[in-house]
């Protein structure tokens, strides 16, 4: 140090002020002791769970899909709730990055953006938080609206 009060930074390894550097420990590299594989299936139920836990959407998927999935639900070993709570939800899944697609019904009333917006951020936080695996998007498709008198309209249409 001069006179002048002039310094210089040091690195994390250069505190003493000499030029040796402390030995730093690395972790093995990734693949080293062996390799994780993460399946379609366990992103799209991750994505599924977060997307309904957001206040606004109404259920997954199409008005079709949904209705084969409730005929499935009711037969014996039709595969239960298993495909329910990956209804609507499509991830590819490479090494290190996904991709969903997502097929939503909101509530009648709500702002269909900040749904939009909340899903995908719930999505991408819990995905990422389990998988280790970056989001690279969330395509949103919103392809009904629940309207809060629907479900008692349509027994009554039938009967009369």
């Amino acid at each position: 140090m001069s006179e002048s009060g002039d310094r210089r930074p040091q690195s994390a390894g250069d505190q003493t002020g000499d030029s040796r550097r402390t030995p730093v420990s690395k972790r093995p590299e990734a693949g080293v002791r062996g390799r994780t594989t993460i399946a379609d299936g366990v992103v799209e139920k991750i994505a599924g769970l977060a997307a309904r836990d957001v206040v606004g959407v109404h259920a997954m998927g199409s008005g079709l899909s949904r209705t084969f999935g409730a005929v499935r639900d009711r037969v014996p070993g039709g595969g239960g709730g298993r495909s329910n709570v990956t209804r609507g939800v499509k991830a590819e899944v490479g090494e290190v990055q996904t991709a969903l697609d997502l097929e939503i019904v909101v509530d009648y009333g709500v702002s269909i953006s900040d749904v939009a917006r909340a899903v995908r951020e719930n999505v991408v936080d819990a995905v990422e938080r389990m998988t280790s695996l970056e989001v690279v998007e969330v395509n949103i498709a919103v392809s009904d609206v629940k309207l809060p008198d629907e479900e008692e309209d349509e027994p009554e249409q039938r009967i009369q």
